[in-house]
């Protein structure tokens, strides 16, 4: 049966490109945002949209690392690029929203492919499933989705 895990794939698409209930979708919060306004801190903020995006990639990329159940040392790797110094050549806006709509995309492939027993499975070396994983995954989006909505509106971007 794959009724829950299709149910977290339209919460997740719903979240990233629909008309979620919280008000605009991530993609086109994104996709309204100044790319020369991205790198810059606001006086209220710790950092910059820049900085938040390529975190949310981090923990996507997170959650896909597990579902393809890659290495240790792979998954230590991500983890270590969480909040990531800026290199503005290497980490820039657009290839940021490319890799989030990418990693984001392969997490749905793949979720397409398993039936609702997969989310009762833990997560190799963490304390819970891929079911918490997963709903946190949404979570995340929406939480740093919140974060850009306001620095965006501080920089009138």
């Amino acid at each position: 049966m794959k009724k829950e895990t299709e149910s977290i794939i339209r919460n997740l698409q719903n979240t990233l490109e629909g008309q979620p209930w919280f008000g605009r979708a991530v993609y086109e919060l994104l996709n309204e945002i100044d790319e020369s306004k991205t790198a810059v801190k606001s006086n209220t903020t710790e950092h910059s949209l820049l900085e938040l995006l390529w975190h949310m990639n981090t923990w996507a990329e997170f959650t896909l690392a597990h579902l393809e159940n890659r290495t240790a040392d792979e998954l230590t790797a991500i983890e270590e690029n969480d909040w990531r110094t800026i290199n503005p050549e290497k980490h820039n806006w657009k290839k940021g929203m490319t890799q989030l709509k990418s990693v984001h995309e392969k997490i749905i492939a793949i979720l397409k492919q398993k039936e609702d027993d997969f989310l009762k499975e833990p997560v190799p070396g963490r304390k819970f499933n891929f079911r918490f994983m997963l709903n946190g995954l949404i979570q995340h989006n929406i939480y740093h989705a919140g974060q850009i909505a306001y620095i965006k509106k501080l920089l009138k971007t």
